[in-house]
Formats: C-alpha cells, structure tokens, sequence
C-alpha cells in the first residue's frame, strides 16, 4: 500500500471520527473509490492501527479526564461499589451504562458488514445523519452534568451509539445528539460522547484480534499502519478541538448540510 494511501485514510479517519459525520461511511466510501482491495493488505491491521490512533488522540485530549475515571473507578470497586456522591463515580457507571448496548452489536455485525459493501445504504445513512444533526442543532441541550444526569440517560446515549456501528450513522454525531436530548449541558455532552468512545474502540480492537492474526502483520504493511496511526491521531485530535470549539458556537448546521449533500451524492452514484 502506497503511503499516501494510508495517509490520507488516516486523515479522514481522524477527522470523521469526531467530526460528526461518520468515519466508517467515509472510509468505505473513500476505499470504494481508491479500490483499496487493489493493495491486497490486511484490512483488519490496517483499520485497528487507524482506530487505535483515533483511541490515542481521545486520550490525549481528555487526559485529565481519564487519569480521574481511572482512579474512581478503581476506588468505586474496592469501596464496594458505593458512588457517595462522587460525580466521577458517576460519570464511570454512565460510561458503563452507556457500553452496554454495543454487546447487541455482536448479533447486528453481519447486518453492519453487509452496509459496508452499499453505497446507496451509506448515502442513506448520512442523510440520516443529516437530519439527526439539524434538529439538535434547534436544540439548545440542557444543565445535567454528570452529577445529576440520570442513569438511564446513559443508556440512552448508548442506544444511539448502537445504531452508529451502521456506515453512514455518525457515532460522535448521534451520541452528542442524544446528549443533548436527555438535557445534557453542551460541553458535558461533548465530553461524554467522546469519553465512551474509549471502552467501545477497546472493545473493538479485541473482538477483532482473532481475525488480525488470520492475515499476518508483514514488514511491508508495518510502515504504512504506523503512518495511519500517526495521521489518524493527529487529525482526531485536532477534530476533538474544533468540535468542542463549534459546540460552543452552535454550529452544527454545517455538518448537516455536509451529511445531506455527501448522502446525496453517494445515493446518485450509487443508481448510475
């Protein structure tokens, strides 16, 4: 696989990742077009590495964040899992909440594979995407931070998260939405969306790690990922800033906009 080709797929996994706009349908739609079975690599190490970078810049970005949950988490084990009015322990049961849809994902994953392999169906999907982001964008979200947010507010969140492992459906998009719609305030909403994100890409990269070792890493692939990793990393985190930057403004209608002409777009190639 050319650099290039690895470069850009990271950029666009990057961006799309948290830019609210789908990563997986761009990807797809962006390897359809570059006929990326052409390089014959493994797929799956190539899209780990990518996804892995996208789990390096949430970190980085929330470091802070994940220093704490890590600490509570561990502290809210040992102390026999008693919250005492700690919002970071909180914010760690929300998390968990908000995780567990994605084991329906197991029984979705040959519907979600077959996506994959429909442009019509991705163009749908964005559209979807378009639609959900408008109507949040009318929606001015609410106070609940993770102090007060409700328990089944995570699992909400996490149900829009579920319907986002379709191609197309935009996973930060639909996850900030739902935020938004249990009355969360803006910038908690943002965080939280993105801070889930850690246990369902780890989650992911192990579910996969037996299909990785049907196609082994070679020497050839190894530069190409690592500079995926690399872009991916970088743009997702750049992406991370301007989204919370954009949240602020409220800004999203753009995205919106984008989502529908791409969907567009990809339902028209699609039937010609």
């Amino acid at each position: 696989m050319p650099i290039w080709v690895a470069i850009l797929l990271g950029a666009v996994q990057g961006l799309a990742e948290f830019l609210p706009i789908s990563s997986s349908g761009h990807l797809a739609l962006v390897q359809a077009l570059l006929d990326f079975d052409q390089y014959n690599v493994n797929a799956v190490a190539f899209d780990l590495m990518l996804h892995l970078g996208t789990l390096a810049a949430v970190v980085a970005a929330f470091w802070q964040d994940v220093k704490t949950l890590v600490v509570e988490g561990i502290r809210w084990i040992l102390d026999g899992f008693r919250i005492r009015n700690r919002p970071a322990r909180r914010l760690v049961v929300l998390i968990l909440l908000a995780t567990l849809p994605l084991v329906l994902g197991a029984v979705l994953e040959g519907y979600v594979e077959s996506a994959f392999g429909s442009p019509l169906f991705i163009g749908v999907a964005l559209c979807f995407t378009a639609v959900l982001l408008w109507v949040a964008a009318k929606h001015s979200g609410g106070k609940k931070t993770e102090a007060d947010a409700r328990y089944s507010d995570g699992l909400k969140v996490g149900l829009m998260q579920l319907i986002a492992l379709f191609p197309g459906v935009s996973r930060s998009g639909s996850t900030i939405c739902g935020g938004l719609f249990c009355g969360f305030q803006k910038d908690f909403a943002v965080r939280f969306a993105f801070l889930m994100s850690i246990p369902a890409v780890c989650g992911a990269v192990v579910f996969k790690l037996p299909e990785l070792f049907h196609g082994a890493m070679t020497a050839e692939l190894a530069l190409p990922c690592l500079a995926g990793f690399a872009t991916s990393a970088l743009f997702g985190y750049l992406a991370i800033f301007t989204v919370r930057l954009l949240m602020k403004k409220n800004s999203f209608r753009w995205f919106s906009l984008y989502c529908l002409c791409a969907g567009v777009i990809a339902i028209v190639c699609s039937i010609l």
